[in-house]
């Protein structure tokens, strides 16, 4: 039986979801043909590798150009740690003019998941995450799930994260997945709102939908955004130590920032032990 194991011991984002997924051994060029099945333009992906703590980790950007840009600020996984409601899960490029963006609700990102040439897998799994943050951005906004606008899943370089990430899951075709405990920082953030505390409140209202269990740890920044908030909300179906298994496989992922843990996501590939 193949097992996947998440180790969120620095928290989780998408971009190093996909980093640490495809550290495992996906054939990156089948990724980037799954990826361009996506019936948008705009981005690209670039991918590299960087050092974190000592720990060399695959690194992945998606490079937005254009309007879509204005819409995401850059790729990234704690950059200022920007959350869900407020900015974007990737901001190496702070833009001013919050009003230019295109906005996507459900409906618009249910299409684009709809019109693409992506297995029907992979298509159930991203709606999934999806529906997890729309729930949270509605009750945090207090509106309607229908007409919610995604500041930050709407965004290109959010739905290449989940669209990604459910294709490298689809793609590794492990039998079980489980995680660790969640760990998240503390603190506050800035967003176009103002402060708002950390964890960020769509990822507290992700988790409180879900099984996760998580906590806080004594680093003064956003280690979970929301998009990783929902990937690791919905992939696991236990979270705890490491189940007895062989590993055959690790990756890391890399995040945007440095901190005094290293900022990755590690994972974990390997055959159940029989009892």
């Amino acid at each position: 039986m193949k097992i996947l194991y998440f180790d969120c011991f620095a928290g989780i984002s998408g971009d190093m979801t996909i980093g640490a997924l495809l550290d495992l051994g996906i054939d990156k060029d089948k990724f980037v043909e799954e990826i361009s099945k996506i019936n948008v333009n705009g981005f690209k992906i670039e991918f590299g590798r960087v050092d974190k703590n000592g720990i060399n980790a695959f690194n992945v950007d998606v490079v937005l150009d254009g309007l879509e840009e204005e819409n995401a600020h850059h790729h990234g996984n704690h950059d200022n740690g920007h959350g869900h409601e407020c900015h974007h899960e990737h901001n190496h490029n702070e833009h001013t003019d919050q009003h230019s963006h295109i906005h996507r609700n459900l409906f618009d990102v249910n299409k684009i998941i709809d019109e693409s040439r992506i297995s029907d897998n992979a298509k159930d799994l991203a709606k999934k995450i999806f529906m997890r943050v729309a729930l949270a951005e509605a009750k945090v906004h207090g509106k309607d799930i229908e007409v919610v606008h995604f500041h930050e899943v709407g965004a290109l370089d959010s739905i290449v994260d989940i669209i990604g990430t459910a294709i490298c899951i689809d793609l590794l075709k492990p039998d079980k997945i489980y995680s660790s405990v969640v760990n998240d920082g503390y603190g506050f953030i800035m967003c176009q709102h103002g402060q708002i505390p950390v964890p960020v409140p769509a990822t507290v209202e992700i988790f409180a939908n879900s099984k996760v269990i998580s906590r806080q740890i004594d680093v003064e920044m956003e280690l979970v955004t929301p998009t990783g908030a929902a990937i690791i909300a919905e992939l696991p179906e236990s979270y705890g130590i490491c189940p007895t298994m062989k590993v055959i496989k690790t990756g890391y992922g890399a995040g945007k920032r440095s901190s005094k843990i290293p900022n990755v996501l590690r994972v974990m590939l390997g055959e159940k032990v029989e009892d």
